[in-house]
C-alpha cells in the first residue's frame, strides 16, 4: 500500500490556530489540488480528534472528479476512515451521514464503549488493547486499499512517520504567522526513524497563488532498526 500524508501549515509549522473556528490555511487553487487527490485514492483517513474540533464531511467535492472514478470502476467516494483507541465519538458527526463506507479502527476497550452507536453507519474494528498503525495499514492492506491518504490531525501525521509508514508528503506551506503554542503543529515530538540525520527527498515544488506545495518522497529507513 502507498501512504500520503496530506497537510497545510503555516510558515511556522501550525496546522491551525488555538480559536474555535479553524484556520483555513489553503487557497482555492489548493483546496481543489487536494479535492484531486482525495479522488486519486483509495481510502482517507483522520484521527478522532480531528472529527470531533472540525466536524469534517471529508469528501471528493467535484463532480467531475467524483464521475471519473465512476467510470473508471471505483465507488463514487473512497472510504473514509478514523482511529480512536477510547471510542468517543459521537453519531451525529457529518462524516458519517455523507460519502460511502466508513471504518472506525479502535480498541478493544473501544469497541465496548461504542457499543452499537454506529451500528448501519460504519464498520467498528478492534485492534487489541491499543490501536497500531502497521496493523491498521495491514488490514487496509487485505480490504484492497492501495492508496490511503493521511490527512491529519497532528497525532495521525506524528504516528505514521514515527512508525515509518508514510511513503510521500504533500506539504503546502501558506505565507501566515500563528505563533501561538497553544495551536496544533504539523507533527509532534516523536522517535523518526534515522533521527535529523535521515533527509527526505524534494520531488517536486508547485506555486499555487500565495501557497507552495512541497512533495517529499520518503526513502526507505537507512538506519537498521532494532
Amino acid at each position: 500500500m502507498r501512504v500520503l500524508l496530506s497537510v497545510a501549515a503555516s510558515l511556522d509549522g501550525y496546522i491551525d490556530d488555538a480559536s474555535a473556528r479553524r484556520l483555513l490555511l489553503s487557497n482555492t487553487a489548493d483546496f481543489d489540488r487536494v479535492d484531486q487527490i482525495r479522488a486519486e485514492s483509495d481510502a482517507i483517513l483522520v484521527g478522532a480528534h480531528t472529527l470531533r474540533t472540525d466536524n469534517p464531511r471529508l469528501l471528493v467535492n467535484s463532480a467531475e472528479h467524483r464521475a471519473a472514478r465512476v467510470s473508471a470502476g471505483k465507488p463514487e467516494f473512497p472510504v473514509k476512515v478514523t482511529v480512536t483507541d477510547s471510542g468517543d465519538l459521537d453519531p451525529a458527526l457529518r462524516f458519517w451521514h455523507t460519502g460511502g463506507d466508513k471504518i472506525v479502527y479502535t480498541s478493544d476497550a473501544g469497541v465496548g464503549r461504542l457499543g452499537g452507536r454506529l451500528d448501519g453507519l460504519a464498520e467498528v474494528v478492534g485492534l487489541g488493547e491499543r490501536v497500531g498503525l502497521a496493523a491498521l495499514v495491514a488490514d487496509l492492506g487485505m480490504r484492497g486499499i492501495h492508496r490511503l491518504m493521511v490527512e491529519g490531525g497532528t497525532g495521525m501525521h506524528t504516528g505514521f512517520l514515527a512508525a515509518d509508514l508514510v511513503d510521500e508528503i504533500r506539504l503546502a506551506i501558506a505565507p501566515i504567522l500563528v505563533g501561538d503554542p497553544a495551536a496544533p503543529r504539523f507533527v509532534g515530538p516523536g522517535q523518526f526513524p534515522g533521527g535529523a540525520a535521515r533527509r527526505l527527498h524534494l520531488a517536486g515544488v508547485e506555486q499555487l497563488g500565495d501557497v507552495a506545495v512541497l512533495n517529499y518522497l520518503v526513502s526507505p529507513d537507512p538506519q537498521p532498526r532494532n
